[in-house]
């Protein structure tokens, strides 16, 4: 159990800010305790959390069982295939615990893997189908062309060659490929587990990046939602294949040594009646929260009761499963902001610390993420939790020990709209550096955050880019690597000096939304009725980049050695950056990082002779540029000689060496020796 009082205390340590909370985080870490109790009982939270292996269809020693949770329901059935579609052949019986009903079928030979099912429940003298809340594959049935239940227990066990994993998969930075299986292949169409695991898993691995997030994985009967209208939260999405097509997925990528995480929606459910777990029992509140509290205002989607302990157990059990199931290496947990308050976030700027406590915060959903990442880490003591949170609630990366939530890292996700912003707003030559310093660098102490520049969210229609936002109207015309113009140019040059930038800068990790390392071109658009159900803009044209006529290449390229010279550096292991210098006139910004000397000059035109390199930082020695965006394999007009020798002295200006810095160039030097 937590110790409040020494947890509380280290908690001030980190930020003193928070002892005038006291009172609310005391009683949300008591609240933590009660919980815990509550479901185990003293016992393990890892045993507890078993809900998939008693609900839902399992086989026995001499034939089937299924067991749902229906605390409102006056009856229930089982029908299917199986047994013609009878609905009222197969009753279940009430059983054990309050709410539990089960029917067990004697013979082996009653159910079999693959047939269709769904579920008939009777409340009030009304009765409605429903699907399983476990099941583990949902989807159409060819002949009814119902939406279905499958049951999903193969004969013979997946294949798996990923024993070792565990142990050879290192504590590294994580350089994550966040992507979408449906939509990462160029053919106007959706995408396959198969299809990705085997052709787009290697482009992966050949740009350095170590780890994958895997968006729209669980079951979503409508592909346009991007997977965030979770039905069936225990069934891999059928859009893309079968359950073992995912452990398959899964499997090569440990194969290649990458890390393979699960964008899980815990933060809200589809609506849809009679395909989710909307009204499953014939009550709103089974798995919900009663009356408005139990519907967002802005995603009209239902809202968990965390303060249940079935519900608890339930979503528990879901990433247990995902772990144990799927071999999954943990979880981004989605809408984490949405979950925290009651007014969900919208319209709070959350400019003090009273913003995040009572009465806006719902505690009940606090203690359930900090029982998440205590299992998650529990079953597997590397795995990684992500919190996509926007707030900046404290100690949302710091362990629970410690009065914290437990994740390991959370979105930077205010970096993105910042350089938004500042494209859309400001000119180039207006750039503030020491504002860019401070929203890169700025995050709570002692937590870590992952740093990105652009995600799904700013590839969506309504959105743009950062490369759109930059080239603008030239990007249909000027990709041609013979094709120059000043805006152009400019375009090429911040895509890849913006990346650096947040990369160097980010405190825990990086990520990057699949295509957008090579500047994709085009928006994500899904399939709709509003664009004539087309499938052009929900694809990855992959044939950009290796044509080799065309800009996309250059970007490519950088993005790869940019991830390589990170890792090689070990960056987000070397502690935080330092300011060397900043020129506001000239938007130059000079920093120390892991004994390296980083140079960014943001102005679009002026290059700038004889810049002081201050070294009291990284010692006497000689130093060579290691790396410059400015290379010609990137797009660079070779303005950075790699043969140079700097060697510092000592001037009036202080102890180092004068560089030139080109125009819209970064520069990273290396101390070579003495």
């Amino acid at each position: 159990m937590l110790r409040i009082k020494q947890a509380l205390e280290k908690l001030f340590a980190i930020d003193p800010m928070l002892e005038s909370y006291r009172g609310d985080l005391a009683m949300h870490l008591d609240r933590y305790n009660r919980q815990y109790r509550t479901l185990t009982a003293g016992g393990d939270l890892v045993e507890v959390a078993n809900g998939h292996m008693y609900f839902g269809f399992h086989r026995t020693e001499t034939g089937w069982v299924f067991r749902e949770w229906l605390p409102g329901a006056d009856a229930a059935w089982i029908f299917g295939d199986f047994n013609g579609w009878d609905r009222y052949a197969c009753p279940l019986k009430p059983v054990g615990k309050e709410g539990v009903w089960e029917i067990v079928f004697d013979s082996p030979d009653a159910l079999r893997h693959g047939q269709y099912v769904k579920l008939l429940v009777g409340r009030k003298g009304s009765t409605f189908e429903r699907i399983p809340a476990y099941i583990r594959r949902a989807t159409q049935d060819p002949n009814t062309h119902k939406l279905c239940g499958q049951i999903w227990a193969p004969e013979e066990e997946f294949p798996w060659t990923d024993a070792d994993w565990k142990n050879r998969r290192r504590n590294h930075a994580p350089f994550i490929y966040e992507a979408h299986v449906g939509m990462a292949q160029e053919k106007q169409g959706i995408g396959s587990y198969r299809e990705f695991a085997d052709q787009t898993l290697p482009w992966i691995q050949s740009m350095g990046y170590n780890t994958i997030q895997l968006m729209a994985i669980q079951e979503h009967p409508y592909y346009a939602s991007f997977g965030y209208q979770v039905t069936n939260f225990f069934a891999p999405s059928h859009w893309f294949g079968t359950p073992e097509d995912l452990k398959y997925l899964v499997n090569r990528a440990h194969e290649m040594g990458i890390t393979v995480l699960l964008d899980v929606v815990h933060s809200h459910a589809c609506p849809n009646e009679g395909e989710g777990l909307h009204n499953q029992d014939g009550t709103e509140e089974q798995y919900f929260l009663a009356g408005k509290r139990g519907w967002h205002p802005a995603w009209e989607t239902r809202l968990f009761h965390y303060g249940r302990p079935e519900v608890m157990h339930f979503l528990l059990s879901n990433l247990k499963y995902w772990m144990e199931e799927f071999h999954f290496d943990g979880f981004r947990f989605d809408g984490v902001t949405s979950m925290l308050y009651e007014n969900h976030g919208l319209g709070v700027a959350f400019t003090n610390y009273g913003q995040y406590y009572s009465p806006n915060t719902n505690v009940d959903a606090r203690v359930y993420l900090m029982l998440a990442n205590e299992l998650v880490h529990q079953v597997d003591r590397k795995a990684i939790t992500i919190a996509e949170e926007m707030s900046g609630m404290p100690g949302m990366c710091l362990p629970i020990a410690k009065g914290g939530f437990g994740f390991d890292y959370r979105l930077a996700m205010g970096v993105p709209d910042m350089w938004i912003k500042l494209i859309k707003e400001i000119p180039l030559e207006d750039w503030d550096v020491g504002h860019l310093w401070h929203e890169l660098t700025g995050g709570r102490p002692a937590e870590r955050t992952i740093g990105y520049a652009e995600s799904h969210d700013q590839a969506m229609v309504g959105d743009k880019t950062l490369i759109f936002r930059l080239a603008d109207a030239e990007m249909y015309t000027g990709m041609n690597k013979t094709y120059h113009t000043p805006t152009m140019d400019t375009a090429i040059d911040m895509h890849k000096l913006i990346r650096l930038l947040t990369l160097t800068l980010s405190d825990g990790g990086y990520l990057n939304f699949m295509g957008n390392e090579f500047g994709h071109p085009e928006w994500i658009d899904f399939p709709r009725e509003g664009n004539g159900w087309s499938f052009h803009h929900a694809r990855r044209q992959w044939s950009l980049v290796h044509n080799g006529f065309l800009k996309y290449e250059w970007l490519a390229n950088f993005d790869r050695d940019m991830v390589a010279h990170a890792k090689r550096r070990r960056l987000h292991q070397a502690g935080k950056a330092r300011n060397l210098w900043f020129d506001y006139q000239n938007n130059l910004l000079i920093f120390e990082r892991a004994g390296d000397i980083y140079l960014f000059n943001l102005h679009p035109t002026k290059s700038l002779e004889g810049v002081f390199v201050h070294c009291h930082l990284t010692g006497e020695g000689k130093y060579k540029v290691v790396f410059s965006s400015d290379d010609a394999a990137y797009g660079g007009r070779e303005r950075v000689s790699k043969r140079h020798t700097y060697r510092p002295d000592h001037s009036v200006q202080g102890f180092g060496f004068k560089i030139y810095v080109p125009c819209r160039t970064a520069i990273v030097l290396h101390r070579v020796g003495k």
